[in-house]
């Protein structure tokens, strides 16, 4: 460099001292087995340096041996590989490079269908066989045409009397109300006839006569199912009419609707409620303790109940003497059944609440004859529908209107 030299002084080196660990390292000689330090920060449980086991350092016992230098062996000598012998030349085959010859497929020959001959046509009867036939059917169909008629004119009044009821169903019938307060009793219950209910099937079904007498607004000219004697039996200022048809006069289910009157005259059906009534049926003939609803049409004036007034407009007379328990005649709760009723004016004074205990034409024709909350059996003679069923009908019933009940089974009434 040019200039002024600077010289660089260095300091004298010293070595780092190696770092001193707890377990000192003790020299080895030449030959020496070597052991297993021991460390001196930790001496166990007791303070005491752990103890090796007995036989613990053999295994190191055997002096260093230094390793035998490799000696090479001699090379393996391989046996030379055979000659490599090339493919002999490919002889071309004349007769497969001139191409088979294949048989020409054979052609098949279809055999024509046989041609069926159309069957011959039968020899025509003569003009007057063909005029006898056919003049001695008409006759045959005339005949039928009377029977039709006769079969179709009664199938419609059967049908007619029962357009408001059901068939047998499979629920278990159970007792049903007594003719009055208190306690209701346990009987069998007369089973109606298989044939006796194959007709309440049918009676279910609503007639064509009936259906065409139906105005867009749903009423009809008359109700379905009453015949001439019941329906002259309705008062003409009555303009609802409850009407409790059975499915068979020895049956104790039925059916039970509200119907009003219009101002033209007609009827507007309302919503239909499945009922009881009397163990063993029906009867134009009631007596105390036959355990049957009276039949025939009769006046709707009074109401009571265990319970509060559900808005009648009727006279209501709430009691707790409207009370009843017990089971049935098929071992259903007859508890809460007289919680809403409607009197029945069978053999009672009207214009009193349905605990009056008066009987007009005797003890012996029974009584206390009621519309009341069903128990899911039949009664001792009163009719039976649901609770809210119930409550509703002694909100609707006006007496303004002239309520009265039509009851009977689907066939008397019709008649």
């Amino acid at each position: 460099m040019s200039g002024s030299h600077r010289a660089t002084t260095y300091p004298s080196y010293e070595p780092i001292p190696e770092p001193v660990y707890g377990v000192p390292q003790q020299p080895y000689g030449a030959g020496e087995p070597y052991r297993q330090p021991v460390r001196q920060d930790h001496y166990g449980e007791y303070g005491q340096p752990p103890q090796a086991p007995d036989g613990y350092f053999e295994a190191y016992e055997q002096p260093f041996q230094p390793s035998q230098p490799y000696a090479a062996g001699p090379e393996p000598v391989y046996a030379p590989e055979p000659a490599y012998a090339p493919e002999p030349a490919y002889v071309p085959d004349p007769a497969y490079d001139a191409g088979s010859v294949y048989d020409a497929e054979p052609v098949y020959a279809f055999e024509p269908e046989p041609v069926r001959q159309p069957a011959p046509l039968p020899a025509a009867a003569p003009v007057g066989a063909r005029a006898a036939a056919r003049g001695h059917r008409r006759k045959a169909k005339k005949k039928r045409h009377g029977k039709a008629v006769m079969a179709g004119t009664a199938l419609l009044v059967a049908a007619t009397a029962g357009w408001y009821t059901v068939g047998q169903d499979d629920a278990k019938p159970v007792a049903a109300a007594a003719d009055g307060p208190g306690p209701e009793g346990v009987s069998t219950p007369d089973q109606p006839a298989p044939a006796a209910r194959a007709a309440a099937d049918r009676q279910a079904q609503t007639p064509a006569a009936a259906r065409s007498q139906v105005r867009s607004d749903g009423s009809v000219a008359a109700i379905p199912g009453l015949g001439a004697d019941f329906v002259a039996k309705i008062p003409a200022e009555t303009t609802q009419v409850v009407l409790a048809s059975g499915q068979d006069k020895n049956g104790n289910k039925n059916s039970v609707t509200l119907w009003t009157r219009t101002p033209e005259g007609r009827w507007l059906a309302g919503e239909t409620w499945q009922g009881h009534n009397g163990n063993n049926g029906w009867t134009a003939d009631h007596n105390e303790g036959d355990l049957r609803s009276p039949i025939g049409v009769f006046a709707l004036t009074d109401a009571g109940g265990r319970k509060a007034d559900p808005g009648s407009k009727l006279p209501y007379d709430k009691d707790p003497s409207f009370v009843v328990s017990g089971t049935g005649f098929f071992g259903d709760q007859l508890a809460g059944s007289f919680d809403y009723v409607v009197a029945i004016n069978y053999n009672r004074v009207p214009g009193n609440s349905p605990l009056d205990p008066r009987r007009p034409m005797g003890a012996k024709k029974g009584g206390g004859i009621w519309i009341h909350v069903d128990h899911d059996g039949p009664t001792h003679g009163c009719v039976s529908i649901p609770e809210d069923k119930m409550a509703e009908l002694i909100r609707t019933l006006d007496p303004a209107a002239h309520p009265v009940i039509v009851m009977g089974d689907a066939t008397s009434l019709a008649a």
